[in-house]
Order: C-alpha cells, then sequence, then structure tokens
C-alpha cells in the first residue's frame, strides 16, 4: 500500500496547519506524511496551537514555520495531496506542485486573530482544533487508492465544507 504526502498550507504557517500537520502525522501514521508550510510564514509556531496539540495528546516535536517553497523545489517530497486551511493561502498563487497532487479548500477561521481573554483565545484553538481533526478523520477514512480522481476530487470539496468552514469554502 502506498504512503500519500500531504501537504497544509497556510499564510504564516503558525497555527491551523501546524495542527493539520500535528494531527495527520499521528492518526494517519503508516499510510501518510504530514507537511505543512506557509506563504509568508511567521518564523515561529503560536504557542496556543502547541499547547492545544499536547493538551490533546498530539506530538508537537519537530514542528517549524516554514516556507511552502521548501517543498516546490527539487529534492522536496512529491506531494499527492494540498490543502490551503486558511482564505489567505486559498487565494495566492501557489507553486507549481511536483506530480498534480489533488487539492482542496479547507478553510477554517484563523484563531490566532481571535479576541477576548486567555480562556477566549484557547477556546478559539481548541475549536480550530477539533474542526481540522473532524475533517483529517473524515479524510482518512477515505478509501484514497481506490477512488477515481473525479470521485476522490468531490470528496475532498465536501470535506472542506464540514463544520466550521469558511466563507471561501463554501464558494469554491
Amino acid at each position: 500500500m502506498p504512503i500519500f504526502n500531504v501537504l497544509f498550507l497556510c499564510t504564516a504557517n503558525s497555527a491551523r496547519s501546524i495542527m493539520a500537520e500535528s494531527i495527520l502525522r499521528k492518526d494517519g501514521a503508516g499510510r501518510f506524511n504530514a507537511f505543512s508550510a506557509g506563504s509568508r510564514p511567521g518564523g515561529k509556531v503560536n504557542p496556543l496551537a502547541l499547547k492545544v496539540l499536547e493538551s490533546f495528546g498530539y506530538p508537537v516535536e519537530g514542528l517549524r514555520s516554514k516556507d511552502w517553497n521548501e517543498f516546490a523545489g527539487p529534492g522536496a517530497p512529491e506531494m499527492h495531496f494540498v490543502f490551503t486551511v486558511c482564505d489567505n493561502a486559498a487565494g495566492e498563487a501557489c507553486p507549481l506542485w511536483p506530480g498534480q497532487p489533488m487539492t482542496a479548500h479547507w478553510g477554517i477561521a484563523d484563531p490566532a486573530s481571535s479576541g477576548g481573554n486567555d480562556i477566549q483565545r484557547e477556546a478559539a484553538f481548541v475549536a480550530a482544533f477539533k474542526q481540522m481533526k473532524n475533517r483529517i478523520s473524515l479524510f482518512t477514512a477515505l478509501p484514497v487508492e481506490s477512488l477515481d480522481r473525479l470521485s476522490l476530487t468531490a470528496r475532498l470539496k465536501d470535506i472542506g465544507m464540514s463544520e466550521g468552514a469558511t466563507e471561501l469554502a463554501h464558494s469554491k
């Protein structure tokens, strides 16, 4: 059985894409390799993203904010799937990914931009984590190996419109 490479994209690569990478790394182990990157990476991972991941038992070691060009150049792993998880990254011109990966937009509201006190901000990260975990659970349950490209594309788009989807996700 092949192992599929999955890249999650967000502008800063500090919260949503990082959480997605960690969730898939654990929940998809043996079937998927998970990566994340940003179009304009912030250079650091949001501490609340790390706190929430650890609180739910997900790995945080090795997670770092990185530029998406790391995955577009020579020697980069060939991606099978590329998912944008923020509306800004979905609207940008992405690099050409080797191997023509399947793509979908799984927009989730940015927990890093939520206001309020510490408890409210952490709650926004927990909500984003749960929405991403739900999408990744739906994705890992797909019989990826046996679906034709058209059917798989439709299912990936449907996953992006599940609970917590941003307005852009509904319009794509």
